[in-house]
């Protein structure tokens, strides 16, 4: 016999006893649960209910592919003007008329003219290419009196114009040359590179090489005047810059061109449309 503590130690180890459960209280049951259980007889557990998501959500509408394009405008597309010399001037003063004169070189005694007409913002070729002639020393940006160069650049037309024939039929001002009509061309004269005129057979007060205009009877039938170094006058800055009929040599400053295209000339110039002469190679005239 075992004494008492390990009899019992023994049948300790043998038989261990289970400790004690807790009875679990009555689940309650919900009405849905019922529903569930009675769709189910054989007692399978239903499906866990699942919290819909972005993904088992209902789509939205797509708004971008339902909703209609944009109705196209009405509006015609505006129309480039023509690619053309006249419309490539950076300039044109607000005038609606223009002469181009266009030479193939800076050194060139020979150019192209071009009348040009604004309409609709853009320019249209009225006539040419006419053959002009400029200076004997070409076209110079920087011009000096006597230097032989016709000067480059954007001048408007004097509102006067002058031959020593009747008027043609312009619409500017027109002064008929006679004796005693001057062109002053002294670079000391305080009326340096203005029309003068003096007694017929006076000595004028003014010297250098100051034109009898009167005297001209090839040059000056007709002219118009480039209204270079016009306001303010710089003395020897250069004078008498017109454009008169052609002599068939090179200007000593101006422009010329056959009598026939300088009536036509003339004749369309218009004052009330600020007409304007470019005069220079085609990329000095691009830059005006």
């Amino acid at each position: 016999m075992l004494p008492w503590g390990i009899a019992l130690l023994a049948s300790a180890c043998a038989s261990p006893v289970k400790p004690a459960v807790a009875p679990r209280p009555p689940t309650s049951v919900s009405p849905a649960a019922d529903a569930t259980t009675a769709t189910n007889p054989a007692g399978t557990p239903p499906p866990p209910t699942v919290a819909p998501s972005l993904a088992t959500a209902t789509p939205r509408p797509n708004l971008q592919a339902t909703t209609p394009p944009p109705k196209a405008t009405s509006q015609p597309a505006a129309t480039a003007c023509p690619a053309t010399l006249a419309s490539q001037l950076a300039s044109t003063a607000g005038a609606a008329q223009l002469v181009t004169v266009a030479a193939p070189a800076s050194g060139s005694t020979t150019a192209s003219m071009d009348l040009w007409q604004r309409s609709g913002g853009c320019w249209s070729l009225v006539a040419g290419p006419w053959p002009a002639r400029v200076g004997v020393t070409g076209v110079s940006d920087h011009h000096r009196e006597g230097d032989g160069s016709t000067p480059a650049g954007l001048y408007r037309i004097g509102s006067v114009m002058y031959g020593i024939a009747a008027n043609p039929g312009v619409r500017y001002a027109y002064h008929q040359l006679s004796c005693g009509d001057w062109w002053d061309e002294d670079p000391a004269s305080p009326t340096y590179n203005t029309f003068q005129h003096v007694a017929c057979g006076a000595v004028p007060p003014f010297r250098g090489k100051s034109e009898a205009l009167w005297q001209e009877t090839t040059a000056y039938q007709h002219f118009a005047v480039v209204d270079y170094n016009a306001g303010p006058v710089v003395p020897g800055a250069g004078s008498a810059v017109f454009i008169h009929d052609d002599t068939g040599r090179p200007t000593i400053g101006c422009v010329s061109v056959a009598p026939s295209s300088l009536l036509r000339l003339l004749q369309w110039l218009d004052p009330a449309q600020t007409p304007v002469i470019a005069i220079g190679t085609e990329p000095e005239i691009r830059r005006f």
